[in-house]
């Protein structure tokens, strides 16, 4: 397989991934959607740096220990699934506290920086253990016979980063638009159990899953 081929398989098949809704694009639309570009951007930039460790230690081979051990498998998977649920329960709990109208979910709070997203956003990436395993999976199937399995996998990684930023962009426009929207505290009650409830639900599909 080329170099140039491989990159651009691998990019249709990540591309497909990021388009897909899920816990990443719960995570920024809801950020952004308070208004907190600085934050929001964080969050991005906090995710994208998850993937690029996911796939730094992916083509060191580190990863594969993790698809191998099972008990380091499942005690990530229980500790990534405790902190969704915690992270969505908290929100749905917001929402039905008499102050939830005014007062920012505790689950998300923080000023807006750009360290505070980051951190939420890493986070969530590095204790999904199925972004791992996805990447071992994955990944090698795309470098090419020959050429350096560590340089290659972080160009590849790159194309997936550079995708999700992209999308990305196009999510924070998006929430930006609707922010006046979110202002009503019946629409900001309803989208932060929206988004509760898939994070928790995220969380407990992490935990029931194989």
């Amino acid at each position: 397989m080329a170099t140039s081929t491989a990159l651009w398989s691998f990019a249709l098949v990540v591309g497909l991934l990021t388009l897909t809704p899920g816990l990443d694009t719960a995570l920024i639309l809801r950020t952004s959607a308070l208004g907190r570009r600085r934050r929001s951007w964080g969050v991005v930039l906090g995710i994208q740096t998850g993937t690029l460790l996911w796939g730094a230690l992916t083509s060191l081979g580190v990863t594969a220990l993790l698809t191998a051990s099972h008990v380091a498998y499942v005690t990530l998977r229980w500790v990534g699934a405790a902190y969704l649920v915690w992270m969505g329960a908290r929100m749905l709990w917001d929402t039905f506290r008499g102050n939830s109208a005014e007062a920012e979910p505790a689950s998300l709070t923080g000023p807006d920086t750009l360290g505070s997203g980051w951190r939420l956003g890493a986070l969530t990436n590095l204790l999904n253990p199925k972004m791992g395993a996805f990447y071992v999976a994955v990944l090698p199937q795309f470098i090419p016979a020959g050429t350096g399995h560590f340089t290659m996998g972080l160009l590849l990684t790159g194309v997936h980063i550079l995708l999700g930023l992209v999308w990305a962009a196009v999510l924070v426009g998006f929430a930006r638009v609707v922010h006046g929207w979110r202002r009503t505290p019946r629409a900001r009650r309803l989208l932060d159990r929206v988004t509760g409830t898939v994070i928790a639900g995220f969380g407990i599909r992490l935990a029931l899953s194989d």
